[in-house]
């Protein structure tokens, strides 16, 4: 099991606007854990933390319940904090729930969005295609927030309730594995393609296929997800290791 040992590499520039300590280590935290510059399994320590930030264990201690709040770290008997490592069952899990939940939340932004989000839709496309961010996979899987396709599409639902579960609750987990083990291949330009088509049944206002495309698009990505994290497993053992039968093709 690794440890913590470097500081994230993650340019000041590119934090949010933070206006306490612990919020700054947050954000920096959940950035390295996001782009794989803390691999899951690796122990974090208090002590080293707060020797390695200068800081006192008090905003320490608060940054690291808010990443236990968003899944991002967890506590293990006899090993304490470490960050999260999802078992391929718990993966496939946590993308049916994705699927269920982002369908629907396409279906309802196809009732409910303005023409003003939808216009914002079509900005976030526009401005990953003006920053080559399709050729760069990783920049694209990267970006968080109002430059997500997908955190748009569940704001756009209206649903108070969507929004807490994939906005906050489950956003920087399912976001891990999308930054990880999505950007892989062609699959970000197929990805592209498909987000254009799902804002073209959202502005047509055709909630049944804006739930068809978006469901669709959430089973090729798990699909991605899924086979690129079997493999990853499967080179840590030095053997294979074959996809759970929960793994399915798109019906």
């Amino acid at each position: 099991m690794s440890e913590y040992v470097s500081e994230p590499s993650t340019p000041d520039t590119e934090l949010p606007v933070v206006r306490t300590l612990a919020e700054r280590v947050f954000h920096q935290l959940q950035r390295a854990i996001v782009r794989g510059e803390l691999p899951p399994g690796t122990r974090i320590t208090e002590p080293g933390l707060s020797s390695h930030y200068g800081i006192s264990r008090g905003p320490l201690r608060e940054a690291m319940r808010r990443l236990e709040t968003y899944r991002l770290i967890e506590r293990v008997p006899h090993v304490g904090a470490r960050v999260v490592k999802l078992s391929m069952d718990e993966l496939l899990e946590l993308f049916d729930v994705r699927e269920a939940l982002e369908s629907m939340a396409a279906r309802l932004a196809a009732k409910h969005m303005t023409a003003e989000e939808i216009a914002g839709l079509r900005e976030v496309l526009a401005f990953h295609e003006r920053q080559d961010d399709i050729s760069s996979a990783e920049a694209y899987y990267r970006r968080e927030g109002d430059l997500d396709f997908h955190y748009r599409i569940v704001q756009g639902s209206h649903n108070r309730m969507l929004v807490t579960l994939l906005c906050d609750d489950l956003y920087y987990l399912v976001r891990l594995y999308r930054t990880q083990f999505s950007a892989k291949g062609s699959r970000p330009q197929r990805a592209f393609v498909e987000h254009h088509r799902i804002v073209d049944a959202i502005e047509a206002g055709d909630a049944e296929l804006a739930e068809l495309l978006m469901r669709r698009h959430v089973s090729a990505s798990r699909e991605n997800v899924a086979a690129s994290y079997a493999k990853a497993l499967g080179d840590e053992e030095g053997g294979e290791v074959s996809l759970s039968a929960n793994t399915r093709s798109e019906e």
